[in-house]
């Protein structure tokens, strides 16, 4: 509802010119030099055209700590924030599923080896929010090349049950050589526990007769990932 100025007049609310002149940023500078809130705004005024969303956008951050992190955030958790209903939940998901979407099409019909940023990109964006661990498995060809991305178990906020020869078992059935095994913390810590390092050492030992190479497994974080290849644990 616009407030009448003194002549009685409607005008209106005092957020409608800030709406434009952050849209007029956005097309000179393509959002570069935006703070996370103020994209966040943006992508806010699609899902909720008559009201301020800069209070909206700062509550979302302030409570899930990041702009990944208001994205990657479960619609019933979204809805928690005052000002943030059903639609606009389900548009913050779209958004994340978009992005997803994108840094998939990165790792698509190409050499994995050579995209290896890509891959630790993707796989961040798809699995470091998840409140439970899950275990994916990229499966690839003899030229390294993605043949299938699947996501093989699921477990609670801090263990996956893993089963190696289910994992040997779909790789043979896809005729994949080589594999990359990527799982998530949700405690945030990328760090090996004892049971993945059992688990990939045994992984390997059943992979290998059967010409099916483990390049690597990547543990993800919030904030970083770990690579078994790396710490010499493959």
């Amino acid at each position: 509802m616009t407030a009448p100025d003194k002549k009685g007049r409607s005008r209106p609310p005092h957020f409608h010119n800030h709406r434009e002149r952050l849209r007029s940023r956005f097309h000179k500078s393509g959002g570069s030099d935006f703070r996370d809130y103020e994209l966040l705004e943006l992508i806010l005024f699609q899902a909720i055209p008559r009201v301020d969303t800069k209070p909206i956008a700062k509550a979302l951050l302030e409570q899930f700590g990041s702009f990944a992190a208001v994205l990657a955030a479960p619609e019933p958790r979204l809805m928690e924030v005052e000002g943030v209903g059903k639609n606009t939940a389900h548009h913050l998901r779209v958004i994340h599923t978009a992005a997803q979407r994108f840094l998939e099409d990165e790792v698509t019909d190409r050499p994995l080896l050579g995209s290896w940023s890509a891959v630790v990109d993707y796989c961040r964006a798809a699995m470091a929010y998840e409140p439970i661990e899950q275990l994916r498995v990229l499966f690839l060809d003899k030229k390294n090349v993605l043949i299938a991305n699947e996501v093989q178990q699921t477990g609670t906020v801090d263990h996956t049950p893993v089963y190696p020869r289910e994992v040997v078992k779909r790789a043979l059935e896809l005729s994949s050589t080589a594999i990359i095994v990527v799982h998530n913390h949700p405690s945030g810590d990328p760090t090996p526990s004892r049971a993945d390092i059992a688990m990939t050492k045994s992984l390997v030992e059943i992979a290998s007769p059967l010409g099916i190479a483990v390049h690597d497994h990547i543990i993800i974080g919030k904030k970083d990932h770990v690579s078994f290849r790396d710490l010499e644990l493959i």
